[in-house]
């Protein structure tokens, strides 16, 4: 029970990103395309509702985030965010009247059922409050490491599939980081006040790896397929957001035969996202509309 707070807001969180790509997909179809950069672009956007509604969304799952983050242990909150892309897809296929194909559907429940059996045999425990700052160092180290890595690999290759793959991961790595500096913050927040989360340096660095996420994703869509870096990112984020949640705050996932059906859950995961990553409805939300 004491789970259900941060599985409903984190769901939530998931719901509002999807809505949110949807919305802003549909604003940027209707605005005037240009070959290049178009300054006025933000100032056509600006005049439309489902625009600005797309980014009301935005803050929307950012709230959701960081209460699922304050209330509940990484490894529940950010494996849930796998939920992204199908909602995604099943809000598009009614808002466009496309439809979702069968496989589709199939693919969606996939993802569910795999989500929810990985969970369930997994039962993810503990919810730290602080992280001591060797273990920050240490960690934050790595994964930057492993970042600017993927990203001088990803620049050597030419477009496609391995240089989106390597961008999608690297993006997954940053949204999990930011995730962990986010909860960090939060914490700070709910025992210190604002001044203490203004004081924080979990703080900032959420914001900069955010900002960082943000980047390589816009340049991990641009680099290669959506089978490519989609499935790399949503369960990169994931995987990674696990580790974070074990090594930093000492949460603990269930072993033994356990691991069975936590097996059988990801395997179904990763099944779905790879499906539904091959849907053309999939790939028109995914490309460049100018």
């Amino acid at each position: 029970m004491h789970l259900l707070l941060p599985v409903v807001f984190a769901i939530g969180a998931a719901l509002s990103n999807a809505l949110a790509t949807v919305l802003q997909r549909k604003a940027a179809l209707d605005v005037p395309r240009s070959a290049g950069l178009r300054p006025g672009l933000m100032l056509d956007l600006l005049r439309h509702p489902v625009w600005l509604g797309g980014m009301a969304a935005v803050v929307a799952a950012a709230v959701c985030q960081a209460v699922a983050l304050a209330t509940g242990p990484l490894t529940v909150v950010q494996p849930l965010f796998v939920l992204e892309l199908p909602l995604t897809l099943v809000i598009a296929s009614l808002m466009f009247h496309s439809g979702l194909p069968a496989a589709g559907w199939r693919a969606v429940g996939a993802v569910v059922v795999g989500l929810g059996l990985a969970l369930f045999a997994a039962s993810p425990s503990g919810n730290r409050t602080s992280v001591p700052l060797d273990r920050w160092v240490t960690a934050l180290a790595v994964c930057a490491a492993v970042v600017a890595a993927l990203a001088v690999a990803a620049v050597r290759r030419p477009e496609g599939r391995a240089r989106a793959a390597f961008l999608g991961t690297a993006t997954a790595i940053s949204y999990a980081v930011t995730a962990a500096l986010m909860k960090s913050a939060m914490h700070i927040l709910d025992g210190d006040g604002i001044t203490g989360f203004l004081t924080a340096w979990q703080t900032y660095a959420f914001a900069v790896t955010g900002v960082l996420a943000l980047f390589l994703l816009e340049n991990a869509m641009q680099a290669g397929p959506l089978v490519a870096s989609q499935p790399a990112l949503t369960l990169g984020d994931a995987a990674v957001s696990l580790a974070l949640g074990i090594l930093l705050y000492e949460e603990h996932l269930r072993t033994g035969w356990w691991l069975i059906p936590q097996a059988v859950g990801v395997a179904l995961v990763a099944a779905g996202v790879f499906a539904l990553a091959r849907l053309p409805l999939a790939r028109s939300l995914a490309a460049d509309p100018s």
